[in-house]
């Protein structure tokens, strides 16, 4: 693989003073410049704005993979493989409550990962996963 640009990421939050609580204090990750109206952080390197927006009424939408409901659209990070027990194990200790559990998803297939999905306070849905072999990321 080559060397990796960091990403920008702006999501919408309707509660910044929550969600920057969520941020720093349950995923622990470090702060940045902030306003008023929004809030950067130190995402595994790549940089994560929570910006203010009213709430929405939309809907959460999903989608099948594995026999799971994935949630539509959603962001996170591909950590290295030894680096997501002990982050689940952080969130199960904060009291996240999961739309998907922990698990190994294509076991024994090609593209064999960790994943989990979970929600921030504004309902933005947020994917972590691991692959044993990075090679794997994009398999086919």
């Amino acid at each position: 693989m080559t060397q990796l640009s960091p990403f920008h990421l702006a999501i919408p939050v309707h509660n910044l003073a929550e969600c920057r609580n969520f941020y720093s204090n349950v995923l622990k990750f470090e702060e940045g410049r902030s306003s008023d109206h929004w809030v950067d952080y130190n995402f595994f390197g790549h940089q994560l704005v929570i910006h203010y927006k009213p709430k929405s009424e939309e809907e959460l939408h999903t989608n099948a993979v594995d026999g799971k409901n994935v949630p539509v659209p959603h962001f996170g990070v591909v950590l290295p493989w030894d680096s997501f027990q002990k982050f689940a194990d952080l969130l199960k200790s904060k009291g996240i409550e999961f739309i998907i559990e922990p698990y190994i998803r294509f076991e024994g297939q090609v593209g064999e990962q960790a994943t989990m999905f979970f929600l921030d306070p504004s309902g933005n849905a947020l994917e972590f996963k691991a692959f044993k072999d990075m090679n794997q990321l994009f398999a086919k």
